[in-house]
């Protein structure tokens, strides 16, 4: 099972009345576990992953404060660009706020560690930091769109 079906799993969760998700695979076993549903309380979710043999204890996920996301060269006419992808599921946001400046346009420089975007997943708003330094060359999904795992959200000249 991949990451993106653990999240698939997750979000069918959250999204239903279904309170337990359990799958059990020769090499692993997961538990997803959601609280009750009360008046559209965001509930925490939990996930159990382990060997069949020993479980350990369910940990609440929650989303890092601030998330770094995976640097991959990009194979164009100039292959010195590299892409900056999203490290999770959710709506694409380029500043915190609709009234606010956006974290990064074209043109402007970046470092390591500074944030880029914000993704929101299951109500969690998550900085997305860069892991290059370098200059935006190109902002590649719309703002408040839907974004999946690793899809690329930025070009960079290092």
């Amino acid at each position: 099972m991949n990451i993106q079906e653990i999240q698939d799993l997750i979000k069918f969760v959250s999204k239903t009345q279904v309170s337990e998700v359990e799958i059990e695979q020769k090499d692993f076993k997961i538990i997803i576990k959601s609280e009750s549903k009360k008046s559209g309380d965001q509930q925490p979710i939990y996930v159990q992953t382990a060997a069949p043999a020993a479980l350990p204890q369910a940990a609440p996920v929650a989303a890092a404060p601030a998330a770094t996301t995976p640097a991959a060269p990009v194979a164009t006419e100039d292959s010195k660009l590299i892409t900056i992808k999203s490290p999770m599921i959710g709506t694409f946001y380029r500043s915190a706020g609709p009234d606010k400046d956006a974290f990064v346009n074209v043109g402007d420089s970046v470092s390591a560690g500074s944030t880029v975007c914000i993704i929101e997943a299951m109500k969690l708003f998550n900085e997305i930091e860069s892991e290059i330094t370098g200059r935006i060359v190109k902002v590649l999904v719309d703002d408040a769109s839907p974004v999946e795992y690793d899809q690329p959200l930025f070009l960079v000249e290092p």
